[in-house]
């Protein structure tokens, strides 16, 4: 259990982060860092709340990064990137120092303030797709696999793999007590941005077609957002995650991408139809991951299965649009 700790969390407005902070604000000082472009704190209710304070500014802008962080801070959670396939391949620079330099950035600012060593845990968020195009119960310490420069989509994967070397030359040469996560498909009731489920069901409740690029053939195992908050905690309570990397996701929930389309329009009671468009980009065909690590060090288990996810991420979306 986490309590009484002051904890910087960069990205802490969007989806995995406002999420982080619900399930932490009660016990704890929370500062977000955030430019505030996903504002899903909104959704939760939390913007106001007494032990919350959000400072919003630029993760690529080193003196913001640096006057926002409270030599208090105990925790470090780095969840601030520019994600989601669309936006990256139209803003791959971006991409890249947002990414590559905002993570460099945090950690500068960490050793300016002496804060390295002192920290009780530093978390970086990294992702799945630092394994590559195909991803079949890929272990941690599987071979990261760096997809052909200039393909635009691959600057994310690139931008993460970078943020992993530079925590762990931290840990290595000044003692910061870090671990890496590299999430898997994360879905759920709130999330902003560019998800397929996030996509299908707001459709799927509107009758509208849901549109799928290539086949639908694409298999991914998702995750409920309940269950990748778990992770996380984890590797903030238990001294095993320290220096540690973890596959977070569920294997349980994997499924391909027109099974998807086709199950969430069931569970809507939908007349949405299927629509396949072309798809004119570079794709990740399979991923699925191992968490056995995660398991045995860290006692995590998923809990929240995809038809349960689904139903409950539905019904929060209905809502949602019920009440514009």
């Amino acid at each position: 259990m986490i309590e009484n700790k002051t904890i910087y969390i960069t990205g802490g407005a969007g989806f995995i982060g406002s999420n982080l902070v619900k399930r932490l604000i009660e016990k704890n000082r929370i500062i977000v860092f955030d430019n505030l472009s996903r504002f899903s704190l909104k959704d939760n209710d939390l913007a106001e709340h007494k032990n919350l304070k959000i400072v919003e500014g630029d993760i690529s802008k080193y003196d913001s990064v640096l006057s926002s962080i409270p030599h208090e801070t105990n925790i470090v959670l780095h969840l601030a990137a520019i994600a989601g396939v669309d936006t990256v391949m139209k803003n791959p620079v971006k991409t890249m120092e947002v990414n590559i330099i905002g993570t460099y950035n945090l950690l500068k600012a960490l050793r300016m303030l002496n804060m390295v060593d002192k920290l009780e845990r530093f978390v970086f968020l990294s992702t799945s797709e630092v394994f590559g195009v195909t991803t079949f119960r890929s272990s941690e310490d599987s071979t990261t696999n760096l997809q052909p420069v200039g393909e635009a989509r691959w600057s994310y994967s690139v931008s993460k793999v970078a943020g992993e070397q530079f925590v762990n030359a931290y840990r290595n040469e000044s003692g910061l007590k870090s671990a890496i996560i590299r999430p898997f498909n994360v879905y759920g009731p709130g999330q902003v941005g560019e998800g397929a489920i996030h996509h299908f069901v707001l459709q799927a409740i509107k009758n509208e077609p849901l549109y799928i690029h290539g086949d639908g053939s694409q298999i991914r195992s998702w995750c409920y957002i309940d269950d990748m908050v778990d992770g996380i905690l984890l590797c903030l309570e238990k001294d095993k995650a320290i220096g540690e990397v973890f596959n977070i996701g569920n294997p349980r929930g994997t499924i391909t991408i027109l099974n998807l389309a086709e199950k969430i329009i069931q569970l809507a009671n939908s007349s949405s139809s299927i629509v396949h468009v072309p798809k004119n980009y570079v794709d990740v065909e399979l991923r699925i991951p191992s968490i056995e690590k995660a398991q045995n060090l860290l006692g995590y288990e998923p809990k929240i299965d995809l038809n349960e996810g689904l139903l409950r991420t539905i019904e929060w979306y209905r809502k949602k649009v019920n009440l514009k």
